[in-house]
């Protein structure tokens, strides 16, 4: 928990004082950066970064308001929302990651040789696959 929160606060941090980004608003845009067109249903985008829906909407209206998504009707369930990552926000995001990357490389692999990297990355892979069977949260696309 000490590494979780820790870990989570310092990238929060980061992001807001490099990117004028939260961490949660990074979350939605790198996933909605990886999904077909950029655009995902809000149910499939809440599953896909482990956020109950409630939540999301809520962050939602938030970056709406700030032009990095945009809400709309679905294209294939007229009774959904899809959420789309707009111009902006993929422009932000495009200069955002590799600073964020090269930060996060920094603060948590500078220590880690190559063996332990493959190592955490196994060991992540393996509580990863854990957590989808165990957790009770709909499984990721």
């Amino acid at each position: 928990m000490r590494v979780y929160h820790r870990l989570e606060y310092e990238m929060n941090r980061q992001l807001l004082a490099d990117c004028a980004l939260s961490l949660s608003d990074y979350t939605v845009m790198n996933a909605l950066s990886q999904a077909p067109g950029k655009r995902r249903q809000l149910t499939a985008l809440a599953a896909t970064i482990g956020w109950e829906r409630s939540r999301l909407s809520h962050h939602l209206q938030r970056m709406t308001g700030r032009g990095l998504v945009d809400r709309v009707r679905s294209d294939t369930d007229g009774r959904a929302t899809d959420v789309v990552l707009s111009d902006a926000g993929w422009d932000m995001l495009r200069s955002a990651a590799p600073l964020h990357a090269e930060w996060v490389r920094t603060l948590f692999f500078a220590d880690l040789d190559a063996q332990q990297e493959a190592q955490l990355a196994d060991i992540l892979a393996t509580v990863y696959d854990s957590i989808l069977r165990e957790g009770t949260l709909p499984q990721p696309d």
